[in-house]
């Protein structure tokens, strides 16, 4: 038997088996060993045991995952916007930042040489990436050459004329003479 489930019905059923037919007995010699019905009967209880309270925990750990996939996310957004309540009621006080485990990072001000540097590597890195925004997307047109446009017009198909009678076809050799001296010309 190789699913659990199926290992728990067969010990399931061999302790019934045993309470019933085997209870008179003293001891019963199973594999080497010899074992009174009540050894055996707890032995497979426990396997029952151990598969039911597996079952559980599984079960437990299902609720409790689903649980906190449905309530972090309003939890965390709560959070976020009271740190930042926080963040901003106490922004010249460190100390009381620190009193709720959060700390400011003073923005360091560039030097004019420093800003100077940093737009020209931005402006390097868009031109080496060829990175654009929107508006200059926008300005992009494609040019197209040596491209003629016919314009299809429909018109309404005319049936063929049917031949009243059917022609006789040229023997072959006539034929042949005839495409012949056409090329010839």
């Amino acid at each position: 038997m190789k699913s659990k489930t199926g290992v728990v019905t067969r010990a399931q059923s061999l302790i019934a088996g045993v309470n019933k037919h085997l209870s008179a007995m003293t001891s019963v010699t199973v594999a080497g060993q010899s074992l009174t019905p009540a050894q055996i009967v707890q032995s497979l209880q426990t396997l029952v045991d151990l598969r039911t309270a597996f079952l559980a925990a599984q079960a437990s750990a299902k609720a409790k995952v689903s649980a906190e996939t449905t309530q972090s996310p309003p939890l965390r957004a709560l959070m976020s916007a009271f740190t930042a309540y926080v963040k901003a009621s106490y922004l010249n006080s460190p100390e009381v930042l620190a009193d709720f485990g959060l700390q400011t990072k003073p923005r360091a001000l560039l030097t004019t040489e420093a800003q100077a540097a940093a737009n020209a590597k931005r402006a390097s890195t868009r031109a080496a990436r060829h990175t654009m925004g929107s508006q200059q997307r926008k300005a992009v047109k494609g040019d197209v050459t040596g491209v003629t446009v016919t314009p299809i017009v429909a018109t309404h198909p005319t049936p063929a004329p049917s031949p009243a009678s059917p022609s006789n076809p040229a023997p072959n050799g006539a034929a042949k003479a005839a495409s012949t001296a056409a090329h010839a010309e």
